[in-house]
């Protein structure tokens, strides 16, 4: 018997490859995964209902539609998992491209001097873009700075540029930093913080630096000394960091959880009584930090 090959599409509008069959005419699961890996199946449309309809599978083996293939297009049929998991990895990569498409937002620049105006903010910042807005915070009775104001770029890319680095204005360093965002009045802070919990003492800043920058802007990396087996990721971008929150991530071959880093005002003692030096050595390290740590990992 002559070999018969019949015609096989991973879409009905995608061009078919041919797939050999059997000597009986069956055609082989394992023939099919070869070239479409992970299939599962196949389905084609009846001419008659215009309905798709699947292909019999028996250990293995598909069998002809009423024993003959004919000149059909048959479509490859793929688990359901698998689908979910390339949305997952669609999503993935949504987070690590979103930063191309990404709107400005309002810059806090603190450390102004007192004597800096509006105007001495713009003449500053329009050295790296466009300003399309600065502001100076003054007190409503006397006018006076209170030492820091705002700014917006035109573009993102200076914006991530100005974050950065420091910044020398009026003869003093000042930092520009992207402030923790709300969508409305009424929904809470969301942190730019992710605590990163399961670290192994051989992780330094840098391999956390390395790893989170596939994801967005990292501005800052926090391991607590003495060693507690997590870390603090500080992202640019607020919805990175939400993205990440609840995932298990694969880092120097360990597994570490993702967790929102929640603010410092929870009550730390609560959350570790036994913690060696009290509380208030506790508090002073989250202080330094400015974080407590995600009640689910206590």
């Amino acid at each position: 018997m002559s070999e018969l090959y019949i015609r096989v599409a991973e879409d009905e509008n995608e061009e078919p490859m041919e797939i050999p069959s059997e000597d009986d005419g069956t055609v082989l699961l394992s023939s099919v995964a070869a070239q479409f890996p992970g299939a599962c199946g196949l389905r084609y449309r009846n001419p008659e209902s215009q309905c798709m309809r699947g292909v019999r599978l028996v250990e293995g083996v598909l069998h002809a539609p009423e024993n003959d293939w004919g000149n059909l297009v048959y479509v490859v049929n793929y688990p359901k998992d698998n689908k979910r998991k390339m949305e997952e990895i669609d999503a993935a990569s949504a987070v690590k491209i979103k930063r191309g498409f990404q709107k400005t937002s309002d810059l806090i620049v603190l450390g102004l001097p007192w004597k800096t105006t509006e105007q001495d903010l713009k003449d500053y910042f329009s050295t790296f873009g466009e300003v399309i807005m600065v502001q100076v915070k003054r007190d409503a009775k006397t006018g006076n700075s209170k030492g820091f104001g705002f700014v917006r770029f035109a573009d993102y890319e200076m914006q991530t540029k100005v974050i950065a680095q420091r910044h020398m204005i009026d003869g003093r360093w000042c930092d520009c930093k992207l402030p923790n965002s709300k969508v409305c009045p009424d929904e809470p802070m969301r942190s730019r913080k992710i605590f990163v919990g399961r670290c192994t003492e051989d992780m330094t800043t840098d391999d956390l630096r390395q790893y989170f920058m596939q994801y967005g802007e990292v501005t800052d990396v926090f391991i607590p000394k003495p060693f507690r087996a997590f870390a603090f990721v500080t992202f640019a971008d607020d919805q990175v960091a939400q993205a990440l929150c609840g995932e298990d991530l694969i880092i120097k071959g360990v597994s570490v959880h993702i967790s929102n880093a929640e603010p410092k005002h929870n009550n730390i003692h609560q959350l570790f009584p036994n913690f060696p030096g009290g509380s208030a050595s506790l508090a002073a390290m989250f202080d330094r930090s400015q974080l407590s740590i995600p009640s689910s990992h206590v």
